[in-house]
């Protein structure tokens, strides 16, 4: 039992996020944290390499602002429109405190990411759970409901289902009174951006990222685009927390990404084939789950636990992800790698199920 005298209050207690096992050794087949298979853009590599200069002892732009911009063309908005942090994650825990803390509860899917409830807990919003239906679908009338903000990951995670444009046009049509956040970390791999609407809507918020398309992980870039007022406001968050969220090498790397696009097409059409063709394979193989429009696969087998399938693949090199959640306890997560792992990890699950065969869970 660790010694907690000197924590704050507001902490005892907060479960926080568990991020996915990250093996210190060679070896592995990692399929348990959504990564890019493929390396980033030469044209990113190129311009980390020419920021890694002198000006490294300079302070990086604090407003991001060619970054922005570059956003705002792309995506037919203004920069003012756009917000950039370190990560979609602290875009995200930047809104909830700047957009989300009105003394009602925060709706969001019972099975989603499981951040949200972590930042409800450490600002002090209560989370409201909406429940999927049983094909794990986000139905948007179960969200008009009085409410201080709801976040909807589309395509949802770890499900992989999407929803389509108008099925959210629907719910912020209805739901006027407060800040619709729709988290887009996947959206590349088969969905739909509400980007679109953000002229419309002056309470849309829309989150990216550029760790799953874009191949850059490791450098932590997100963004948010939504009405000047909202930016403003996740500003202010931003600035009386870290006034420098992304450093220069960041800045230049999600830059030179972001101008590649024939680069940034090639891999995302890899990985959603990879995805089709895993799909198949698994279900000939038994598994089951719902179709996904995401960089991953949510999947169960009626006749073996998913908890003995995830070590049974450790034991092989093979990470996947479990999650103990009701619902989906007996569910796997798993990641889209190149085509080269996809096949690697089919044949290992044919050789347990079919060592297993005469004893299954």
């Amino acid at each position: 039992m660790s010694d907690q005298r000197f924590w704050s209050p507001a902490i005892r207690g907060l479960a926080a996020y568990t991020p996915g096992e990250k093996p210190r050794e060679a070896g592995w087949i990692k399929l348990n944290t959504n990564e890019c298979p493929y390396p980033p853009s030469p044209r990113a590599l190129q311009r980390i390499a020419e920021a890694a200069d002198e000006r490294l002892r300079l302070y990086p732009d604090p407003q991001g602002t060619e970054l922005r911009a570059e956003i705002a063309a792309r995506m037919g908005l203004r920069p003012g429109q756009v917000f950039v942090g370190n990560g979609s994650d602290e875009v995200l825990a930047h809104a909830f405190m700047a957009l989300l803390r009105h003394g009602r509860p925060v709706l969001v899917p019972d099975i989603s990411y499981s951040f949200y409830p972590v930042y409800c807990a450490l600002y002090g919003i209560e989370c409201q759970p909406v429940a999927l239906d049983e094909a794990f679908r986000i139905r948007v009338a179960d969200y008009l409901r009085p409410n201080g903000g709801i976040v909807l990951p589309n395509p949802n995670a770890p499900t992989g289902v999407a929803l389509p444009l108008q099925d959210i046009r629907g719910l912020l049509e209805r739901n006027i009174g407060s800040v619709v956040v729709v988290d887009e970390a996947y959206v590349d791999f088969g969905a739909q951006s509400a980007a679109a609407l953000v002229d419309e809507f002056p309470n849309l918020l829309v989150v990216q990222t550029f760790s799953k398309s874009r191949a850059l992980a490791g450098l932590r870039v997100g963004f948010a685009l939504g009405h000047a007022d909202l930016v403003q406001a996740m500003e202010t968050v931003k600035d009386s927390f870290n006034s420098y969220p992304l450093d220069r090498l960041a800045q230049a790397g999600a830059l030179g990404a972001l101008q590649d696009q024939a680069y940034f097409e090639a891999i995302t059409e890899r990985i959603v084939r990879s995805r089709e063709w895993l799909a198949e394979q698994l279900h000939a193989l038994g598994f089951e789950g719902p179709p996904s429009s995401a960089n991953f696969l949510l999947v169960t087998h009626p006749r073996w636990a998913a908890a003995q399938l995830q070590q049974a693949l450790r034991e092989r090199k093979i990470l996947v992800r479990h999650f103990k959640q009701a619902r989906i306890a007996n569910h796997l997560r798993i990641s889209i790698g190149s085509q080269a792992e996809c096949e690697v990890l089919v044949r290992a699950l044919q050789g347990i199920l079919g060592a297993s065969a005469s004893s299954p869970s």
